[in-house]
């Protein structure tokens, strides 16, 4: 067994809503495993409300989460991330930094909910749709033996989750 943490960052453009609700649902359910972080490259410097009512529904905590840029995660005395996995595929055609300890990158596309303009009740179920594929997907991601995989085998893993349906 191994007892290594591995640092993951999810990044969007914003860090509203997506790469937020990866990052509360990875913290909350891998059991200290993870130690997830997530950031934007232009951040909205808040919190998609819609997001927080989805996650706080599931039961995950609120109370870390916060809007903010990835340039917090290229300095030198930033942590090193093992996975920095990209959400939106804006912030996957960005240039993005050279991050300290060549981690495992990745991008999982899934849908804005911010973009979503109906109702209400239309806006929630667009959140809670992105929010299961995002459980999905990180259900797949812990899944994986990390300790038994080659970095090369581990790129290919997560190229995989990012390309899966639930």
């Amino acid at each position: 067994m191994n007892d290594k943490t591995y640092n993951v960052l999810f990044l969007c453009t914003g860090n509203a809503a997506r790469s937020i609700m990866a990052e509360a649902m990875l913290n909350a359910t891998s059991g200290g495993r993870f130690k997830t972080c997530s950031a934007g490259s232009h951040p909205t410097g808040t919190v998609n409300p819609f997001a927080c009512e989805e996650l706080s529904s599931l039961g995950y905590s609120l109370e870390k989460l916060r809007s903010k840029s990835w340039d917090e995660f290229e300095a030198t005395s930033a942590p090193h991330m093992d996975f920095v996995i990209t959400v939106c595929d804006a912030a996957a055609g960005e240039p993005c930094p050279v991050w300290p300890g060549q981690p495992i990158t990745a991008h999982w596309r899934f849908e804005d909910p911010v973009l979503c303009h109906g109702t209400d009740a239309e806006v929630r179920h667009a959140f809670a749709k992105v929010c299961r594929e995002i459980k999905y997907r990180l259900d797949l991601f812990q899944s994986l033996p990390m300790e038994k995989l080659e970095k090369l085998a581990l790129k290919r893993e997560l190229d995989q989750i990012g390309a899966s349906k639930p």
